[in-house]
């Protein structure tokens, strides 16, 4: 990675660099401010902090506004929003009222209202895609998602920044703002092999295997890097009839070579209720696979986690893996079972990069830094196990 001092050029930055951290978003903002403030002070900048007071207070009616404290006049800005984050109340007619997506990206809009087209430059870092479960219409339905990025470029967003969109083709609603898609892939591999320090990669004991056709793209891409075999799972729906919105799932039917003995890793972008995830780990463990890693982006968990508990217990899901980019409960995070995947370092790197109008390339495409990690694994068991046959002979 670039050293410091090139993120950190006061002579090449695109103007001063501002954090605007909205309600429910904070705590990742800490830590991706944490990061930036490391670098720039290893550069020799004197900066306290790189954050934009604001706040979205509301009336008892519930109406709201939006409030910028600090001078935005001539700032690249950067609005850091977890729509996905319930867990954040406002009074509304003496009730506590959870935020919903709908609430956090008002909010958005407010205070991007506030900084009342001063600041130089407008970007909003959205890992998890406010409307982005519904991405394309299939008869008389909205378009939540398209919508919402057309009304941020009308209000003068040049850029939005968001991880594991559910479909990245959702950007071609705004063809001249930009629309980073990142895949927090290199992060996820790290915190596994970390969590996981006996785990080879090796394609007679390791294995990808794709939850469905969806998630194909994602999968395939850790099968290729990792240089392993890649099975997948399609899903058998009912069609005559709706439930929750959507058609029920039968079965989940399985193609591929065999999995048995071998660990396998399974990849998509949100664990909603788990069922489906947990279905494919017991069809796998039926098929006489050894250990069963899933990941997901966002890690929701609507409910579940007893059903998670219990597979746990009986060994049929050895870990789950899932990022910070959005909201996560204490019950999850306190799981044995769970492992959470830090991606404010990733995103601290593209914010500086875009401050200094930087290439992203290597950001976009971490695969050069897959290839190091892995060469360092293999050295590392490796000489882990010549270490082990010199303490047999002895």
């Amino acid at each position: 990675m670039e050293s410091s001092a090139q993120f950190f050029n006061p002579d090449t930055r695109v103007a001063p660099l501002g954090l605007v951290s909205l309600e429910g978003a904070s705590e990742l903002c800490d830590k991706i401010e944490a990061h930036l403030l490391r670098w720039a002070r290893e550069a020799g900048m004197d900066v306290e902090t790189f954050r934009i007071k604001s706040s979205c207070p509301r009336f008892s009616s519930g109406d709201g506004k939006g409030l910028i404290s600090d001078t935005v006049r001539g700032y690249d800005l950067y609005f850091i929003v977890d729509v996905g984050n319930y867990s954040c109340t406002y009074d509304y007619f003496g009730y506590q009222n959870h935020m919903s997506p709908d609430d956090h990206y008002q909010d958005l809009k407010r205070l991007i209202q506030a900084a009342s087209g001063k600041a130089h430059r407008l970007n909003v870092i959205m890992p998890i895609l406010y409307g982005g479960r519904q991405h394309r219409r299939n008869y008389r339905e909205s378009l939540d998602c398209a919508w919402a990025l057309q009304e941020l470029h009308t209000m003068g967003v040049s850029n939005v920044v968001a991880f594991d969109a559910h479909d990245p083709n959702v950007q071609n609603a705004i063809p001249l703002m930009g629309f980073d898609n990142l895949m927090p892939s290199y992060q996820v591999l790290k915190a596994m092999f970390r969590a996981f320090p006996d785990l080879s990669t090796d394609r007679d004991q390791f294995m990808v295997v794709s939850p469905d056709e969806g998630a194909l793209n994602r999968n395939m891409y850790y099968a290729s890097v990792l240089g392993v075999e890649m099975g997948m799972f399609y899903k058998r729906r009912d069609y005559s009839q709706v439930v929750d919105g959507r058609n029920p799932i039968v079965a989940h039917e399985y193609l591929g070579s065999s999995v048995e003995g071998k660990d396998v890793f399974i990849s998509d972008d949100i664990i909603s209720s788990g069922e489906s995830m947990l279905d494919i780990a017991y069809s796998l463990k039926e098929r006489r696979a050894r250990r069963i890693f899933a990941y997901a982006t966002y890690a929701i968990f609507t409910k579940g986690l007893e059903a998670f508990d219990k597979a746990y217990a009986d060994g049929v899901i050895d870990g789950v893996f899932g990022s910070n980019l959005t909201y996560r409960t204490e019950a999850l995070k306190n799981r044995p079972w769970f492992y959470e995947v830090d991606v404010s370092k990733y995103i601290a790197y593209f914010i500086s990069a875009l401050n200094h109008d930087i290439s992203v390339t290597s950001l976009v495409d971490p695969h050069a830094k897959i290839e190091a990690l892995l060469a360092k694994r293999r050295a590392e068991q490796k000489l882990q196990a010549g270490h082990q046959l010199s303490f047999e002979k002895a």
